[in-house]
């Protein structure tokens, strides 16, 4: 049974996982390094900030399965690394999207079931399941994906069709 339920969690995250790994490569690939230290608000990431985080996300599915908890206090290097180019952010998101495939193909009922726990100090920040914490990290990731996307349209790159059709670029079916 429990190999039943694991399997059904993976296959429902799989591909939805490979989707948005596949819409995301294509926002990362127009990021323009020359521009990676532009901030459209001074309250806003710098680009390369953001494409770094983004690209880097879906890591954290693995970091996820190993863990219990992670607490943002004592996690002295949470802050994403600086790009060095559009290239190196494409190979991230690839290697990070690769790990969180291999994680979740291998979990077993009980640990997409297993309680995690982000947390700053004492403050708990979220307590889900590991299950509830894969969905929310392929969220996030979508939802600085939508930024970044804004910021290709401020700095007068092409938007890639994501969900459809850009004012830029025809989706192809």
């Amino acid at each position: 049974m429990e190999t039943t339920l694991a399997t059904l969690l993976a296959l429902s995250l799989l591909p939805e996982l490979a989707h948005e790994l596949t819409l995301t490569r294509r926002v990362l690939e127009r990021l323009p390094a020359a521009q990676f230290g532009w901030q459209p608000h001074p309250k806003s990431m710098t680009l390369g900030h953001l494409g770094a985080h983004t690209a880097d996300l879906l890591g954290g599915i693995k970091t996820t399965f190993e863990t219990t908890e992670l607490n943002l206090a004592t996690y002295a290097d949470h802050a994403p690394t600086p790009p060095s180019s559009t290239e190196e952010l494409v190979q991230r998101l690839e290697a990070n999207g690769a790990a969180a495939h291999e994680t979740l193909s291998e979990a077993d009922a009980e640990a997409f079931a297993e309680t995690w726990t982000l947390r700053f100090g004492e403050q708990i920040i979220m307590q889900q399941s590991r299950a509830n914490i894969v969905r929310h990290l392929i969220n996030h990731t979508i939802h600085h994906r939508g930024q970044l996307s804004v910021y290709l349209r401020l700095l007068d790159v092409p938007v890639p069709a994501i969900y459809g059709s850009s004012a830029d670029e025809a989706m192809v079916f």
